[in-house]
């Protein structure tokens, strides 16, 4: 790679850099587009077919790019590119750019980086994670949405010099990093901003189509224990068998969490009686605290019992911990519960699923006592779970029914498996929808006071559709 950092600098051109971009759809004046293609995602270890941004270069450049990042091979004997020599950095490989451009910067700003993964939660724990550092008085650079692969970290980093930001206006960084095939994602990760705090958060059946086995997936995740700073702390789930022993992969200092499993942090007294809400006594090596967190679920618990964790590591008190948590809320699409004038509640979950987060939402909503006529679950396809994704989908609806829901619906795909499994049990309030659409419909239709109703999903399959068309028709409470 020919392009280093120093040839990035804001001067280039005689014009100060803005911002960063990957997609020339969105590119803004005075941003710096790296033109990528496949043979940079592959190195990467993305799974997939992309298209060749180098054709698309010129948009980019015509919606106000200073300059952009491409492949030496791929612009010689490009007439068209050729064209545009004065305005290209020639380089062997765009996405290392990129991430040698973000690892630069982290270099210079040389503070504490917190690392973030697991199997499911990575972004409700940064997000809850951010939100504790902060109010105990950090300045917090954080991943952006779920930015936790290859490109969305380094972007993640490359805000610290964005739209005017500058490295001195940050104390540490909370970072999602993430994994979805056999190729060293997390380690490369690592590489670039290692951490001086790792978490991780679970280790679950995802991505198997990739990854093979939940070992494999283990493995992968422990990458970023590997990676710790020399000294750097470990965060590990006590309740999960699979991070434990994750223990041996550091000689540093290990922080556990946990509910069920005695654990450094824990949550006492747990107290779920009022849905939306959770109570409990925060229990750290510090001391302990009444805490109170607004969202639902025991992954949620987990969750902020993961932040508070990182929280104690970097010597935030417990009680300054149970004070933040008081104002956390979840992330879009991620357990957001809203409230209808009509008299019944929506939980949004339909960000992402997998059999292990599904069940735990469910119980969530079987848990619920007041006020509740009827628990519905309408759960979408879940993906890439591998060769035994019918058979996981067909053995989560068996336990969906015994968990004492009312209602239960599948959407597209395999989520006819989670009836068919349902309905082995001798359940048969289910019906199945071929698409997000069609379930929407149905919702709008017979939705009524006194339910509780769990959506449930994985991005793709837009189960969100139902709730946008439940909150077109009905106003919120308040509204």
């Amino acid at each position: 790679m020919d392009a280093t950092t120093d040839q990035l600098r804001p001067t280039l051109f005689d014009k100060e850099i803005f911002d960063f971009s990957i997609d020339s759809r969105t590119t803004e004046a005075g941003e710096l587009f790296f033109a990528l293609s496949q043979p940079d995602y592959e190195r990467a270890g993305f799974n997939g077919q992309f298209a060749d941004a180098h054709n698309f270069i010129e948009q980019a450049l015509t919606r106000g790019a200073v300059a952009a990042v491409a492949r030496r091979d791929r612009v010689a004997g490009d007439e068209k590119l050729e064209g545009f020599s004065d305005r290209l950095l020639l380089v062997d490989d765009a996405i290392a750019a990129l991430q040698t451009l973000a690892r630069k910067v982290y270099e210079r700003w040389a503070r504490p980086v917190v690392g973030i993964t697991g199997s499911a939660g990575k972004t409700t724990t940064k997000e809850l994670t951010a939100h504790v550092l902060a109010h105990g008085g950090h300045r917090v650079l954080k991943s952006e949405r779920n930015y936790n692969n290859g490109l969305g970290l380094p972007l993640s980093v490359l805000q610290m010099v964005s739209r005017g930001r500058r490295p001195e206006n940050y104390d540490l960084a909370v970072l999602e990093m993430g994994m979805s095939s056999p190729t060293h994602e997390i380690r490369r990760l690592v590489q670039i901003t290692p951490p001086d705090v790792g978490v991780e958060l679970m280790v679950a059946p995802v991505h198997l189509e990739h990854l093979g086995t939940i070992e494999t997936i283990a493995a992968m995740k422990a990458e970023l224990i590997e990676g710790l700073k020399p000294g750097g702390t470990a965060v590990l789930n006590a309740d999960d068998e699979l991070v434990m022993q994750m223990k041996s992969k550091t000689d540093g200092p290990v922080l556990t969490f946990g509910i069920q499993n005695e654990a450094d942090v824990m949550a006492r007294d747990v107290d779920t009686s009022r849905f939306g809400s959770i109570r409990f006594r925060l229990q750290t090596p510090s001391g302990e605290a009444a805490a109170e967190l607004p969202m639902t679920g025991a992954h949620n618990l987990m969750n902020a019992l993961a932040a508070s964790a990182v929280a104690t590591a970097l010597k935030i008190k417990p009680e300054l911990i149970a004070e933040a948590l008081s104002s956390a809320k979840p992330p879009k699409m991620r357990g957001e519960v809203m409230d209808f004038a009509a008299g019944f509640t929506v939980v949004d979950d339909s960000y992402n699923s997998n059999p292990r987060s599904l069940l735990s939402m469910v119980r969530t909503v079987a848990e619920a006592r007041e006020s509740v006529k009827r628990r519905w679950v309408i759960a979408g396809e879940m993906l890439e779970l591998g060769p035994d994704a019918p058979a996981m989908h067909r053995e989560a609806g068996k336990e969906v029914a015994q968990l004492g829901v009312d209602v239960l619906w599948g959407v597209r795909g395999l989520a006819k498996e989670i009836i068919a499994g349902a309905e082995e049990t001798g359940f048969r309030n289910t019906r199945f929808f071929d698409s997000s659409d069609e379930a929407a419909a149905a919702a709008v239709a017979e939705v009524r006071e006194g339910d509780l109703v769990l959506v449930k999903g994985s991005r793709s399959v837009e189960t969100d559709k139902v709730v946008k068309a439940l909150k077109q028709r009905f106003p919120l409470t308040g509204q």
